[in-house]
């Protein structure tokens, strides 16, 4: 609808999540969102509303997508854990085993797990990149592979805030011989029938929302850093007006690049949240999805500068993060909000995905409080 109301479907039962959503649309919390909630494998939520644009002329539609950021790195996650299950890929092996080059610079040690889980000290390039170079994927994973790392590898997280699509991207492209995008639309997006992608075709555009910027002084990477933190935030600066481009909508930048909307993310994360299994199809084994859980390290993040506990990728409860079934739960945002958490004890995926942006790098309350709002509704808060 042209107006931007609260469109979409609720199970009577989670009445209250529907509330919460159309109070930050009419509040001015959010612009434009979408939100939504599947349980053993079945969407019991899924809204969306607003506007698509900062101008409020076009409605945030049922086929609305949205530049996510770092929710995009759970796909390539997914899609590591997909491989991995099949037996192509061993966490625990030297990237230098799929990836020969990536040895140069004191990195033949650097396991898989480091790159998953943020610990590889690879989380910004030591010569000068630009948001131009992000599109030319020999580039950048080159100059990864030369470089020595920023800290000793495996001895603290780093959020790996660009770097870590391109390397654990680059593995799997040795072992494919497909990019990541290609592996993850192929084996995952279009079986399900998700919208969402890791490149988006230029016949798409016209459904994208407008991402709005943090407010001046609450964007990433302001602020007093240090080293690691310019190499990780600053080469190249995050400039959000780039996602508005066809170069990075058209180009696969797997740790912040992804387009989609809170239907696909939830619904192809129900994978995760049911023992492998979405929309009668399997995917991955129950074991392969628990494999996610396994932690990895944790500590003080380097780059984030909070604490963080890392699994195989995704970002693990029992840390700060308060999520229900901390022991089978695991979650990762985006730079501005977007938000999904997955349930394995639960059952469930809720994921949230919007255009007006905070400063925040890991999802923020907008998310936060619909969660909490399915949780008290399915009585596990």
């Amino acid at each position: 609808m042209a107006d931007g109301s609260v469109q979409g479907h609720t199970d009577e039962r989670f009445a209250a999540v529907r509330e919460t959503f159309a109070a930050n649309l009419a509040g001015g919390t959010d612009l434009g969102a979408s939100f939504c909630a599947t349980l053993d494998g079945e969407t019991v939520v899924d809204l969306w509303g607003g506007f698509a644009d900062a101008g409020r002329t076009r409605a945030w539609e049922r086929d609305t997508i949205v530049n996510v950021y770092s929710t995009t790195k759970t796909m390539t996650f997914l899609t590591a854990l997909l491989i991995a299950d099949r037996g192509e890929l061993d966490f625990d092996a030297p990237v230098a085993r799929y990836w020969p080059e990536f040895a140069a610079g004191g990195k033949a040690q650097i396991k898989v797990s480091h790159l998953m889980a943020h610990s590889a000290g690879l989380s910004g390039w030591r010569e000068r990149v630009t948001t131009e170079d992000l599109y030319d994927w020999d580039k950048v994973t080159g100059l990864l592979a030369a470089q020595t790392p920023l800290w000793p590898p495996g001895t603290a997280p780093g959020y790996h805030a660009i770097t870590q699509g391109y390397l654990v991207g680059e593995v799997i492209r040795r072992i494919t011989g497909k990019s990541l995008g290609t592996v993850f639309r192929e084996e995952i997006a279009e079986p399900l029938g998700a919208d969402f992608h890791i490149g988006l075709p230029a016949a798409h555009d016209a459904r994208v929302a407008e991402l709005i910027a943090p407010p001046k002084g609450q964007a990433a990477g302001d602020g007093q850093q240090t080293a690691i933190q310019k190499a990780s935030f600053n080469n190249p600066v995050i400039d959000v007006s780039a996602t508005a481009t066809r170069a990075w909508r058209g180009a696969e930048i797997p740790a912040a690049g992804g387009t989609g909307n809170a239907r696909a993310v939830a619904e192809i994360h129900a994978i995760l949240a049911n023992g492998g299994v979405a929309k009668g199809k399997r995917f991955l084994s129950e074991a392969g999805c628990r494999k996610a859980l396994e932690l990895q390290i944790e500590g003080p993040d380097l780059v984030l500068g909070s604490p963080a506990r890392f699994g195989l990728g995704f970002g693990l409860g029992g840390g700060v993060v308060p999520l229900p079934n901390p022991a089978d739960s695991m979650f990762w945002g985006g730079y501005g909000g977007s938000l999904v958490i997955i349930d394995m004890k639960a059952h469930t995926t809720l994921a949230y995905v919007m255009n007006r942006m905070a400063g925040t790098t890991t999802g923020d309350m907008r998310a936060f409080g619909l969660a909490m709002g399915m949780w008290e509704a399915l009585g596990i808060l």
